[in-house]
């Protein structure tokens, strides 16, 4: 019989929770989740191999894709969600697939993560097809949803480099990153949703973020690809470019607006006097701003 994984155990110590007043849950959910880092920490080097090998995928073209169910999907979602808005790529760039689809997101659907056909058809419904130049990540804390790895199989079957981010230990695979932060007992036992939600996080965080300024999408830890679509976002771009150039804020607006909103851009204008079309020019041969300013 096979041994379960550790995210279903309680988490060592009595009293347990529910016979805790508020202040001693808080203390004693404090304990547990201190060890969270230092799990992460261990998985530093896979974790900075699939930064490479994300990051590699997008200067050529290739997207990242998420894959899993429940908790884990959702964490996907998130994180896919939240790429366009801070790094300015398209939202084709970063994709994520949840079991059970949309309706999934809001409501419960376990059935959902036993659906290996289901697996497969999300997969091949991605648009372009799924290839050699794309990276797909499967997160799933046990380290043995169905759902998660049927679509992991299918993508190396179609030629895309794969990767798995749990939070038990797993066997290794040949050709496929393994990212196995373990985590250990939920003080709700099976709750991944705790721990092990707050480890996925923490490394879908790296991976992406990681990601992106390898890609040439972070200047000196500002997200230049931010598009400035709302107030805010405006403020925080002019903002940017102030920073960037030594210019006063009013000057880094009308940078921007010649810019037609472009970070980058108005930044590469502004500190080397070049026209729109010539900084435009630059970035493109150069791929990124980094790379023209040097």
């Amino acid at each position: 019989m096979d041994k379960s994984p550790t995210t279903e155990s309680r988490a060592i110590g009595a009293p347990h929770i529910d016979a805790l007043s508020a202040a001693d849950i808080v203390e004693r959910m404090l304990e547990v989740d201190a060890a969270i880092v230092g799990a992460v920490a261990r998985q530093r080097a896979p974790i900075a191999r699939l930064i490479e090998t994300v990051a590699n995928a997008f200067t050529h073209g290739g997207r990242l894709i998420y894959v899993g169910a429940g908790t884990s999907g959702r964490l996907g979602v998130l994180d896919a969600s939240e790429c366009p808005p801070t790094f300015g790529v398209e939202p084709g760039q970063v994709v994520a697939l949840i079991a059970g689809g949309d309706r999934a997101l809001k409501e419960s659907i376990e059935g959902a993560e036993d659906d290996i056909d289901a697996a497969v058809f999300d997969l091949h419904a991605i648009q372009p097809p799924v290839s050699a130049h794309d990276v797909v990540v499967g997160i799933a804390a046990s380290g043995r949803t169905p759902y998660t790895l049927a679509a992991l199989d299918e993508a190396q079957r179609l030629g895309a480099r794969t990767a798995l981010l749990c939070c038990n230990a797993v066997p290794e695979y040949p050709d496929r990153i393994i990212i196995a932060v373990e985590t250990g007992a939920e003080v709700v036992a099976g709750s991944t949703r705790l721990k092990a939600g707050t480890a996925t996080k923490l490394v879908l965080n790296m991976i992406s973020t990681g990601a992106m300024a390898r890609a040439g999408r972070v200047y000196e830890g500002y997200m230049v690809g931010v598009r400035p679509i709302n107030v805010k976002l405006r403020k925080r771009a002019i903002g940017i470019v102030a920073k960037l150039t030594g210019r006063a804020p009013e000057d880094a607006e009308a940078f921007l607006d010649q810019a037609d909103g472009s970070i980058p851009t108005a930044t590469l204008m502004a500190r080397k006097g070049l026209t729109r079309q010539e900084a435009e020019s630059q970035l493109k041969a150069k791929g990124s701003l980094r790379a023209a300013l040097d």
